[in-house]
């Protein structure tokens, strides 16, 4: 399925809801305004497996955008609207975008780059106008609301938020097939979460990030409507989820862990009946958090771990969870390895970097050495995402952390992971950030960046407070040994941690 066969059935059911300002893009809406951009781009010469980018928020026809690319048969790459000139050029041009679309809240930086991205030949506005960039509404109104002639699939390249360093597009293969050809996201939906055209599914993260935005075009094509929140606010989703009857909900640990801290008035003021699954990944969740999570919501929460290269993908139910406290699941697609650094498979139990066998193909775009860096050292075609994890005897992985993460104190590995977990529900403390820092004896330290719920309260006591609260639960050379505060850390909407931009400030920089 696809918009244009839910518009043919209900033209008026709403597709798109925005959570702010209310306005609805019914079904026809969708599938006219996609239809207009796909015959747009067809005129600017673009052809399938050609590429458009385009930096938005949560605006009410960013899915009308990537539906457009979707229906082309082109590479699309939705850009995070936080990035500043020198990122967003980058990403424009090695993706190798003829199209770039952004809106007029984004002009300043969206202009930016115009000198640094030669190879764009059209660039569209939404909202208004800019120095070089067309109406978007002007020159969309000029096309036809039908589909073009030659339909095909689509697929989006995502890059990922830059938490290690550059930017990585990652690039799946296309085969330009129909767009009513099930993909493998949609059945694994279809198996794991029974969506169905009444469904509702309420979306509270950025659309430019891989699940929020191919979770909503798959419940799309089952004709549910989305509900799209501007910006995640842990009331308002509860109050959301009340309001539409939500029955599906994509979440991260960092809003599970803003809505437990809630007042108990607030948590349970609002009617949650109608949620039938609470959808979670992109970051490991404390195992306290994700306990308080399934006493409060009950047995709807389901966890995966998958990655934007689509190359494995792992699940578990409430009932599994309690049973394998902290796993991310047992494999559904690809076959899960633990290996040495030499590549050599790990029994049960022992710590080592994750690889997926009979996984999706991908590639970083442009960059074999990258992609060589994810294939097992062997030559066998086994990919990772550079996570480390260990399998139980019944075959659920448990995250440990991202291999750039590892501190090394001593001669011995700590996984940061830990202690973050342990500290992320200490009732004084928002959000925090563990890392290694120099250390001139040990090579490495380990520190604690803390945001605190009251910065009134940071200091030389809730420092101690923290470091001790720590060590009455993990071993101590795996807490920190010291703690400094922020009023804010540098966290992505989508949940990610730009670990990376704290680490620099406490390392010179030629190291």
């Amino acid at each position: 399925m696809y918009p244009g066969a839910i518009a043919a059935v209900t033209p008026d059911k709403p597709a798109v809801i925005m959570a702010g300002s209310g306005r609805i893009i019914t079904y026809r809406e969708l599938d006219e305004e996609s239809n207009r951009l796909a015959h747009l781009l067809r005129a600017a010469g673009l052809r399938p497996g050609d590429h458009i980018a385009f930096m938005l928020a949560n605006h009410p026809l960013f899915l009308a955008v990537a539906w457009a690319a979707q229906r082309s048969g082109l590479y699309y790459t939705p850009i995070s609207s936080r990035l500043q000139t020198d990122e967003l050029a980058y990403i424009i041009d090695n993706c190798g975008a003829r199209a770039f679309i952004s809106s007029a809240d984004l002009a300043a930086v969206a202009t930016s780059v115009t000198a640094a991205t030669p190879g764009v030949e059209t660039r569209l506005m939404l909202d208004g106008t800019a120095e070089g960039f067309e109406s978007y509404e002007e020159a969309v109104a000029k096309q036809p609301a039908t589909p073009i002639d030659d339909e095909c699939m689509g697929v989006d390249m995502l890059y990922s938020s830059g938490t290690t360093g550059r930017p990585k597009g990652v690039k799946i293969p296309s085969a330009h097939g129909p767009l009513t050809e099930p993909g493998t996201l949609l059945q694994l939906i279809q198996a794991l979460f029974a969506p169905s055209a009444d469904s509702v599914y309420l979306s509270p993260a950025p659309l430019y990030h891989a699940a929020p935005l191919r979770y909503s075009l798959t419940f799309q094509r089952l004709g549910a409507t989305v509900v799209v929140m501007e910006r995640f606010d842990p009331e308002q989703f509860l109050a959301l989820v009340e309001r539409y009857g939500v029955t599906h909900a994509q979440l991260v640990p960092t809003m599970f862990i803003k809505m437990l801290k809630l007042p108990e008035e607030t948590r349970t003021k609002y009617d949650l009946s109608s949620l039938a699954y609470a959808i979670h990944a992109a970051a490991p969740c404390p195992v306290p958090v994700k306990e308080q999570m399934i006493d409060w919501w009950g047995p709807i929460i389901h966890e995966y771990y998958a990655g934007t290269e689509g190359n494995g993908f792992l699940y578990v139910n409430s009932h599994d969870w309690l049973r394998h406290k902290g796993t991310v699941g047992r494999s559904l697609l690809g076959v899960v390895h633990i290996c040495d650094e030499d590549g050599n498979d790990l029994p049960p139990g022992e710590h080592g970097t994750i690889y997926f066998e009979k996984g999706g193909r991908f590639e970083y775009h442009d960059d074999p050495d990258k992609t060589r860096s994810a294939q097992d050292p062997r030559g066998r075609g086994w990919t990772t995402l550079g996570d480390i994890g260990r399998l139980d005897a019944d075959g659920f992985l448990y995250l440990t952390d991202r291999r750039s993460y590892m501190i090394i104190s001593g001669g011995v590995n700590i996984y940061p992971q830990e202690a973050e977990n342990v500290l992320s529900v200490h009732p004084k403390v928002a959000d925090v950030a563990v890392f290694g820092v120099p250390d001139e004896e040990m090579g490495e330290q380990v520190k604690a960046v803390v945001e605190p719920v009251s910065m009134a309260e940071a200091g030389p006591g809730l420092e101690a407070e923290l470091i001790a609260y720590c060590r009455e639960r993990l071993a101590h050379y795996k807490c920190p040994k010291s703690v400094d505060f922020r009023e804010q850390l540098p966290r992505h909407p989508t949940g990610k941690l730009y670990k990376r931009l704290l680490r620099d400030e406490y390392w010179p920089a030629s190291g």
